[in-house]
Formats: structure tokens, sequence, C-alpha cells
């Protein structure tokens, strides 16, 4: 068994769930004989080179127990792309605090970074036990069922969903048509979860998605929104920040690129799908109103409409991780696995930190409808144990009202004269 200090660190962009693997990395680690010590990245991994370590045992219990529910990155974050000239940067500041224990919680990208760094400390005969932990509201990550983050974001894009549509079809006579835009870069899974809106209504909102998995035609997608106007007398489209054109050109028209390489989709691009497709409808459906909602942010850091199974679940996975590390394990990814039965579950599994920094989880075709424009049951079955149930609210029967005088009266007294 491996002797000596631990570091935990939190990458990328934050989810509401993502301090509660945080304290769970935590509270066992200093559980752990084998652990001394319990640090923090400051600023993650580029903290870190900087020598930006934090000591997480002096914080209080109630503290670290306070993380769960507490929204943003506690320990702050960063989005930098290890280089090979920063791996002996990463082993000198190892040696410094004597880290044997490394967990980082994040997505792909975090994890390409533990893959690298503990193949980089093997070549150099440090040894370390380097364990991710899972993190994403866009739920692309490969080898687990679900990312923590995703429940609670997906609850909060199917909220905002619904209330927005129930305005929107009361304010059908001045807009016609309503937009909401969702991250995603290569898969649908949060747009999706608007779906979870939806009731038994066939008016009820959303009626169209628009999915990265899926290439975006004008001609077909503007056909579909007549078709729905036609129907309802308003359309709600749901559409994910990274659709693409059958080409590959993104609907957002973005050019700027990040530290990555990636094309910046959203506002950080300066435009963005909603935009743009606000703008392809007024253009062919003159006088057309409508609006788009671009939410950003937002998902990843409301912790109001934090799922209880969401945290829990973020929580048991950081402490897994420190329970699997502390065995020996090392070079893997914590994970959830769901049971078989109708009644939700899930158990831990682990997946090679080189297949998921290396693949992604788009939706399957499985859970798409042969048109494009919506999702099937079977994503109904995956997605709503993990978000849980929806508010129901009143519609107002709207029985016309009898006129006092029948046509034709012109006396004005109430009777039925002629």
């Amino acid at each position: 068994m491996l002797k000596g200090n631990a570091i935990v660190g939190q990458s990328g962009g934050p989810t509401s769930v993502i301090n509660a693997s945080l304290a769970g990395v935590v509270t066992q680690a200093k559980k752990t004989r084998a652990i001394g010590k319990v640090f923090g990245m400051r600023w993650a991994i580029e903290g870190f080179m900087r020598g930006e370590v934090v000591d997480l045992g002096k914080e209080s219990p109630a503290t670290i127990k306070g993380l769960v529910g507490t929204p943003g990155s506690a320990l702050g974050s960063c989005r930098h792309k290890v280089k090979e000239d920063d791996l002996p940067v990463i082993l000198d500041v190892l040696k410094t605090y004597n880290i044997r224990y490394l967990f980082l919680i994040g997505g792909n990208d975090t994890m390409d970074t533990i893959h690298r760094v503990e193949a980089y400390c093997a070549k150099r005969g440090y040894e370390i036990a380097g364990v991710g932990i899972p993190k994403t509201v866009d739920n692309d990550l490969f080898g687990t069922d679900h990312t923590p983050g995703y429940p609670s974001a997906a609850r909060y894009t199917a909220l905002s969903v619904l209330h927005a549509g129930i305005l929107a079809r009361d304010m059908k006579k001045v807009d016609q048509f309503v937009i909401y835009q969702s991250i995603g870069r290569d898969a649908g899974w949060l747009t999706a979860a608007s779906a979870l809106a939806k009731t038994k209504d066939p008016e009820s909102a959303p009626h169209i998605l628009l999915i990265p998995e899926r290439a975006f035609e004008p001609d077909k997608f503007l056909q579909k929104v007549e078709e729905t106007y036609k129907n309802f007398g308003w359309v709600s489209i749901c559409c994910g920040e990274g659709v693409k054109y059958a080409d590959g050109t993104p609907v957002s028209a973005s050019q700027t690129r990040d530290k990555f390489g990636n094309v910046e989709l959203g506002a950080m691009g300066g435009t963005s799908v909603a935009m743009n497709v606000h703008k392809i409808i007024t253009a062919n459906f003159p006088g057309w109103r409508g609006e788009f909602e671009i939410t950003e942010s937002l998902p990843m850091s409301a912790a109001d409409r934090a799922v209880k199974l969401d945290l829990a679940e973020a929580a048991k996975l950081g402490a897994e991780a420190v329970k699997l590390a502390a065995k020996g394990v090392t070079g893997k990814m914590v994970t959830l696995v769901r049971g078989r039965g109708a009644k939700y579950s899930a158990s831990i599994g682990t997946a090679d930190l080189a297949d998921v920094a290396a693949r992604a989880k788009p939706m399957p075709d499985s859970m798409i409808t042969p048109d494009g424009f919506f999702v099937t049951k079977a994503f109904y079955d995956y997605a709503a144990p993990l978000v849980g149930p929806l508010p129901k609210y009143t519609n107002l029967t709207l029985a016309a009202a009898k006129p006092a005088v029948k046509s034709g009266c012109g006396c004005g007294c109430g009777c039925s004269s002629k």
C-alpha cells in the first residue's frame, strides 16, 4: 500500500454537484490510514504547477459537509491542456508535497491529464495512484451510465422549458415561437432533457429538438416549424449549442477557438445556434416574432435545482475513488453502472482513463425519433428516473361564456324577444 499525501482538483466548467464529489474525496481520504495529509489544487492543474496548494485538512468538518449543495468549484478551476513541458513541473510539485494519491474531478480532458501524469511518473520511477471522478452536465463521458451533474442540469433544463413553454403558449398571439439553447458541443443529452417537460397535451413544450447527433437541414426544419404552427399557433424549439450543418459547419457560425482548438460555441463565440435559428425563422415567416433563451453556465451552477440523487451519487463517487486508490487501483475513472430492474439503481464501476480521454458518448439512435426532431420512449426511460417528477400546473377549462342577450334582440333588457 502506498503511503503519502493526497491531492484533489476540479477542472473545466462546474456542475451543481461537483463540490459534493470534492466533499466525498476529502471525507474518505481523512479516514484512510495510508493517506497523510489531504491537499487541494487551487485553480486546478494550472495553479498546481505554480505551487498553489491548499491544506484541506485544516477545513472544519462542517465546512466540508457544507460543500454538498454549494454551487461553483470550491477549489477554483481552469481550462489548461497539459503539454509535455508541463509534466516535469507537475512531477516536481508532487514530490515537493509527497503526493502519492491524485484525484481530479472533470471531463475528458481532465481524465487525459491524470492518465498522462500517471504514465509520466511511472516512467520516472515515482509511484502514484491516479483515479478520476466524472463530471459534466453534457453527459457525454464514455464508460459511465451518466455523469454527476447531468441529472441536476437536466432538471434545470426541463423546468426552464416547462415554465417558458407555458408563458409562450399564453403569449402566442404576440410571439409565434420561442427557442431555448442548452449546452452540448457534441451530444444532445441536455437538449433532449427538455422533452421531460412535455405533458400528455400535444401542445405542451417542446415541439422540436435540434441536437448535435443530427445534421441541421434548414428546409426540413422550416417544414416542421410550419406544420407545428398550423397545429398549435406557436412553436417551442430546443437546440444544442453544437448543432452543425451536414458539411460540419456550426449553425452558430462561430469561428473563435479555445485553448484546446475547439470552436467556441454559445455566447463565448460571440454568436449562437439559437440566434441564427431565430434569423432563419423570421426570414422565412415574415411578420413572425419570437425570442431565444441562452442559459450558458446557469444549468451548471443552479444549486437550488440540484437533484438529491445527483448529490448523493457525486459524493459517493468521490469517496469510492479514494477507496479504490487505497487498494492499489490506478489509471481508472470511477463510473456509475445502472441496474437492470424497473426501479432505478446504480452500482460503482470503473473505466480506463485512456478510453475515457479518447472517446465520447453521443445519444444512441434508439433514443432519437426517425425524423431527428424528438426523443423516443427509450430516452424517457433513461432520463426520467435521474431528473425526478416535475411539477404539474393547472390549466383553465376556458369554457365559453353565454351572452345575456340573444342575437337579434335589440331592446337591451335581457329578454328573449325578437
